[in-house]
């Protein structure tokens, strides 16, 4: 699988259509996807290491409050992020290490408030997974 993910357009917000061969794969790009949107994430270096450790009812909204609590650290404590290495997965709970820096560095593209639950859903396909996801901007 190459592509990672692909923009889309959405009436006055932003997403993305993310793809990985394992739920791990998908969770990672959907956040890769999430902050290329907010700035070009060449420029970003690993300077900031945190572990998240999620939990939730199904795999959707696993998926919306990974890159939710993701927003927050980027919101709050002004963190942009550029790897994102999930170690553990399962239907309800995520365990991953994310890295990146602070954000006074960097010129912001997007700025995204949330990721939403409008048409998400994360479907198995012939090469693994795949999810839309709308960014409220």
């Amino acid at each position: 699988m190459k592509k990672k993910f692909e923009m889309i357009n959405h009436t006055a917000d932003v997403g993305i259509i993310a793809y990985g061969k394992t739920p791990g794969d998908l969770f990672e790009n959907a956040a890769l996807g999430m902050f290329s949107i907010i700035t070009p994430l060449e420029k970003v270096s690993e300077k900031i290491l945190i572990s998240v450790s999620i939990d939730a009812h199904d795999n959707e909204e696993l998926l919306i409050t990974f890159l939710n609590e993701l927003l927050y650290y980027y919101s709050t404590k002004k963190v942009l992020f550029k790897r994102f290495d999930v170690i553990k997965i399962n239907e309800t709970h995520l365990d991953a290490n994310i890295s990146g820096e602070q954000l006074s560095a960097h010129e912001i593209s997007n700025d995204i408030k949330a990721a939403t639950y409008h048409n998400l859903k994360i479907e198995k396909t012939a090469d693994g997974y795949k999810t839309q996801i709308i960014f409220d901007v």
